[in-house]
């Protein structure tokens, strides 16, 4: 929880007096009352995240009050690799009542245990599989990874999760018995099923186990010579400081990512990845010319015959839907419900997960800007679907959204929407 600062409401109120505002001006501007702003001047109350950034726009702080009102960074998690990618057994356990884990363990922890611990299943003998057949893999598992992207869409992670862990031990096992040409895309296509695995297990809150198969990913793609998965692995980790709120690292993470050596579309993930970082630290023009930089590269980009696309495969305009996120995160509330409203318009209805994604922020677009009756009637329509896909990083803005819903109290469409918040955004129960 944020602690209240006497240094941050010192230079707001500074910065407020300097731009000739009164406490009536500001709580008009940001919409929040005069008793609050008054509090959070005196330091007696800590400024939420919202109100910190509606401020700092107002009062075209240019990021100086959200560094103020910002903890110390933190680096990333570190990621728990074993030995070798090749020394290493995979163990599943799928439980009749539905609960299921995974987990990579070394292949002398498999000795020192015995064979009697471990069924394993027939791979056939160590002969060479026929050049048909292991195109015949490749063609079906590209089809059926295209999907498991649409189920995903629509169902929790847990359901997929199992599937697409399988299928990319099939994959790197399979690559073994095939000629050389069919080996690379066998690994390439296995990095995609990793790679989406890391995203799943970071909808799933397991921030260790997304780095862990982000990491798993960028070994099967080197595994068939392509060494440039490794830039998309940091966007991976560059979204996971996002999401903690360390805005540094964020940038850190995404610059690294954009070197002239890597592809245009990782390099334009890369630069969106660095303008949502540039947003949360309040730095309205790096964030717009990472944005310009985005769309350049993006442009460019190359299709790549038959490879699954790297990232969203949902979004008609990634950049103008990662503006629209960047505006909330900006304090500008009304320009971001504007861009997002454009562009939901684009994103196919069957899309769940995007639709919720972008949909709440767009509904913390309107409550940031005042317009409460509207965040509550875009907001009331995506909760069937946030309940359907069990999103962790969707929940972190459903429970910022719900905290300034329930400044509103008595607004008979938000008490409506209380119960339904309330339920989503409980911690899970162990």
């Amino acid at each position: 929880m944020p602690q209240p600062s006497t240094g941050f409401g010192e230079e707001l109120r500074r910065r407020r007096l300097d731009a000739g505002l009164s406490l009536t001006a500001l709580s008009a501007a940001v919409h929040y009352s005069k008793a609050q702003l008054s509090k959070v001047e005196r330091g007696i109350k800590a400024p939420s995240r919202d109100l910190v950034r509606l401020c700092d726009a107002a009062l075209r702080a240019d990021g100086a009050l959200v560094a103020l009102s910002t903890g110390p960074a933190t680096d990333t998690p570190p990621v728990q690799t074993p030995d070798g990618f090749t020394e290493e057994e995979w163990t599943m356990q799928l439980s009749p009542d539905g609960p299921s884990w995974f987990q990579p363990v070394g292949r002398r922890q498999v000795v020192g245990a015995g064979a009697a611990s471990l069924m394993k299943l027939p791979m056939g003998g160590p002969g060479p599989i026929t050049p048909s057949a292991g195109a015949g893999m490749l063609e079906a598992s590209r089809s059926l990874f295209t999907h498991y992207r649409r189920l995903g869409q629509g169902v929790e992670p847990g359901f997929l999760l199992p599937g697409l862990i399988a299928q990319t031990h099939t994959l790197r096992e399979l690559s073994a018995h095939v000629d050389a040409g069919t080996r690379r895309d066998l690994l390439a296509l296995g990095s995609r099923y990793a790679e989406y695995v890391g995203w799943l297990m970071q909808e799933t809150g397991d921030e260790p186990a997304a780095l862990w198969w982000t990491q798993r990913a960028v070994d099967l793609a080197a595994a068939g010579g392509d060494r440039t998965l490794s830039g998309y692995a940091l966007v991976r980790r560059a979204l996971i400081t996002l999401y903690q709120d360390d805005a540094a690292q964020t940038v850190v993470l995404a610059q690294r990512a954009q070197s002239g050596t890597l592809p245009p579309r990782i390099r334009g993930l890369a630069a969106q990845r660095e303008a949502q970082g540039h947003a949360l630290a309040g730095d309205r023009d790096a964030c717009l010319r990472a944005l310009d930089r985005a769309r350049t590269f993006l442009a460019r980009q190359d299709g790549g015959a038959g490879a699954p696309v790297i990232g969203s495969m949902h979004l008609p305009d990634s950049v103008g839907m990662v503006t629209g996120w960047c505006l909330v995160d900006l304090g500008r509330p009304r320009e971001a419900a504007e861009e997002l409203d454009r562009q939901l318009a684009l994103v196919s209805r069957d899309a769940v997960r995007t639709q919720v994604r972008y949909g709440v922020r767009r509904a913390l677009a309107y409550a940031s800007g005042g317009e409460i009756d509207h965040a509550c009637a875009v907001t009331e329509p995506l909760l069937d679907g946030v309940a359907a896909v069990r999103s962790a990083t969707v929940t972190i803005d459903l429970r910022r959204l719900a905290r300034l819903l329930a400044r509103h109290p008595n607004h008979s469409a938000v008490r409506r929407l209380a119960p339904r918040l309330g339920t989503l955004t409980r911690p899970p129960t162990s």
